[in-house]
């Protein structure tokens, strides 16, 4: 696809901060003025200033407003807009309003439309109607882009450009014609020859050898399983494909407005499988993301937690834009629970714990019609005399309170290798088990080490973990050689190093790594294991070992593993066809690292005995333990003198954090009470601390 700028003649230093005209961390949500008469616009104004709001996301599904016909601009709505947020002291991060096309284009190009793998047309009456790679829509959205921007470009309410919206939300993987030849054309430039095709396909199986790259296509519905190279290809050059739509939109707006800072809002957490984000997070001056729990999830908080980590982790540490949440419920789940008490306050805060500048929903007023019409808004379908409303007032106020805490970093000694290849090639088809999901023992080790109380860090395999002393890969299925040098060198630095099964089973182009899994971690681990046990559906074993607490059960996967001389076997299997075989082994690397390999899914009373034991090896554990079920986390102003301590209770009962060896000393924030060492956090409450 064609540039409009080119990375060489971008000059990043003339950017200015998103917040630059933001005082403290930012508040709000999507604004969408279209859907409603004056009189309510007028309101809106005197509620944002009643909340606080200072950062809105504008005409994010405004094309067909904007253009209703081709050719045909109706500027006057979204001016008067602009101009009165600006008189409010309300900054705007302005769309590119192209992420649905409107109808008049969809019917003139219907070949715009995106297609699934079986042929199926995605077709206008929803949202993202459209395939990234067909030229004819890039033309027509890269024409929209400029128009914002040059109409924009000097307005003093324009903070930040809010790039389409949600890219891949819908569509991660179009099939379309349009699609079809772009993949051939990503084919090319990464292969060179069709011969180093066929040879990282390994198409001699099965006759699939290519002639030509014209005779390459998406791996279509076919009559049995497809190459798994090609599928995962094709993975890999969607979450590309949707990348370089982005860097259009962004390229062309930074022809006219290079001082103004792009974003577009991921959706990092542990459902978003479609788009590598560690590949993304390069050519976004600001990571925003998106966020909703799951009502149905008792657990939903601990996964917020991670998706928070995941988007620092994405943006390099960074402080990052909370871009969406809900106020209370959704109207996408099967069933749409409302949010307890104190949650909507809870949730944000866990999001500015874990790194957040600025907290912002969908949507600042709930939709009277349309498909999101019962999704909560920060101004209810009931109106201000309401919870929702109330709690929005509180959550702005407590954001003012908190502002000091912008710019602050949060600090972790644990990190997680979080792999979007391996996601991808770890679920393909034709594997030992079908049940195995990527993301289970992601999850798992999460919330083993949330309930310690230890911050994790989200790095990918190839990313810097000279700071850890703990490094947790959890099926982390391929890996490069430079990957599995980077993870052996941590422990060759010091850092306990924890892998688990179905991990460096393969190389970048899916070959098995022969000799013996885990493959490229045989070495470092002392481990080979000659063949997978995967166990069928409610089969359990025992394992026993002292790294597990004694005993615990154990399901899904089990190995034939064999050790080398100095490895330790920790657990074993207690029944099961690996009776007497390991389970859980340990090795000592260099003078104080160590490399333990995890061969079964353990259970969660096994698998928190674990993580203790390597949180105590590796020195990782809070300074501040937390009693059960409430989250501590710390940001540390860049010279590392102050600190800000978050305590977020998720219980029905007053905790109380703090000991005579660890005391809690500061100034309370949202109170302006001290904590002299102990400090109470009342049930489903939150308390911040300033240290130092």
């Amino acid at each position: 696809m064609r540039r409009r700028t080119s990375p060489e003649s971008f000059d990043p230093s003339v950017v200015r901060p998103w917040n630059a005209r933001i005082e403290g961390l930012g508040f709000g949500g999507d604004y969408n003025p279209e859907q409603w008469p004056q009189e309510v616009r007028l309101e809106d104004i005197e509620l944002m200033r009643e909340a606080g709001v200072n950062l809105l996301s504008v005409a994010i599904f405004s094309w067909a407003t904007i253009e209703p016909r081709e050719g045909e601009l109706e500027w006057g709505w979204l001016d008067e807009t602009m101009d009165r947020l600006h008189d409010a002291g309300i900054q705007v991060a302005l769309a590119t309003a192209t992420a649905s096309p409107p109808p008049w284009l969809t019917r003139k190009h219907p070949e715009i439309l995106p297609r699934l793998a079986d042929g199926t047309v995605l077709h206008q009456g929803g949202r993202q109607s459209y395939a990234v790679t067909h030229p004819v829509h890039r033309e027509y959205a890269l024409r929209m882009a400029a128009r914002m921007a040059e109409r924009y470009s000097e307005h003093p309410a324009l903070a930040l450009w809010h790039v389409d919206n949600e890219i891949g939300c819908h569509v991660p993987r179009d099939y379309s014609d349009a699609a079809a030849a772009a993949f051939r054309e990503w084919l090319r430039a990464r292969y060179g020859t069709v011969e180093n095709l066929n040879e990282a396909w390994g198409t001699a199986f099965w006759s699939q050898r290519y002639g030509s790259f014209d005779d390459v296509l998406p791996p279509l519905v076919a009559p049995t399983f497809a190459n798994p190279t090609q599928q995962l290809d094709f993975d890999r050059f969607s979450s590309d494909a949707l990348l370089d739509y982005y860097r259009d939109l962004r390229d062309t707006l930074r022809e006219i407005t290079p001082h103004v800072p792009t974003t577009t809002n991921l959706m990092a957490s542990s459902h978003t499988k479609g788009m590598d984000y560690f590949a993304w997070a390069p050519e976004l001056d600001v990571v925003a993301n998106d966020h909703y729990t799951v009502a149905a999830d008792p657990d939903r908080h601990v996964e917020l937690a991670f998706s928070a980590d995941l988007s620092r982790g994405v943006a390099g540490g960074d402080p990052w834009i909370l871009m969406e949440h809900s106020t209370s419920a959704v109207n996408w789940q099967p069933r749409n629970r409302t949010k307890l008490p104190g949650e909507l306050l809870r949730n944000s805060l866990q999001h500015v714990a874990r790194g957040a500048d600025s907290v912002m929903f969908f949507q600042w007023r709930a939709s009277r019609a349309g498909a999101e019409k019962y999704h909560s808004g920060m101004v209810p379908h009931a109106g201000t005399d309401t919870d929702v409303w109330r709690g929005v007032v509180e959550l702005g106020r407590v954001l003012r309170a908190l502002g000091e805490v912008r710019g602050s970093r949060v600090r972790s000694r644990a990190a997680m290798v979080v792999d979007w290849p391996s996601w991808w090639g770890s679920e393909l088809d034709s594997h030992p088990t079908q049940a195995l999901r990527y993301m289970d023992q992601v999850q798992a080790w999460y919330r083993a080490l949330w309930r310690l109380g230890v911050t994790v860090d989200m790095v990918p395999p190839h990313g810097d973990l000279t700071a850890y002393d703990l490094v947790v890969l959890p099926t982390t299925y391929l890996v490069t050689d430079a990957d599995a040098a980077n993870v052996a060198s941590a422990a060759e630095r010091g850092a306990t190093v924890a892998i688990t099964y179905f991990s460096g089973i393969v190389d970048e182009h899916d070959h098995v790594r022969l000799g013996g899994y885990p493959g490229a971690f045989r070495e470092l681990l002392g481990v080979r294991t000659e063949e997978f046990y995967p166990l069928q559906e409610g089969e359990t074993v025992r394992v026993e070992g002292k790294a597990v607490g004694g005993e615990a059960s154990a399901d899904l996967w089990t190995e034939k593993t064999h050790v080398a001389d100095g490895t330790e076997v920790v657990a074993s299997y207690d029944d099961g066809a690996l009776a007497g075989w390991p389970a859980v082994t340990r090795r000592s690397v260099g003078q104080d690292g160590a490399a333990w390999y995890v061969a079964t899914r353990l259970d969660a009373a096994g698998l928190d005995a674990l993580a203790a034991r390597l949180v105590e090896e590796s020195g990782v554990g809070p300074d501040v333990a937390p009693p059960a079920g409430v989250e501590v986390v710390r940001r540390w102003s860049e010279d590392g003198a102050t600190s800000w301590l978050f305590a977020i209770n998720h219980t029905d009962a007053d905790a109380t954090l703090g000991t005579p060896e660890a005391p809690v000393r500061g100034t309370e924030l949202l109170t302006g009470e001290a904590a002299d060492g102990a400090l109470t956090v009342p049930a489903r409450a939150v308390r911040v601390v300033r240290i130092g």
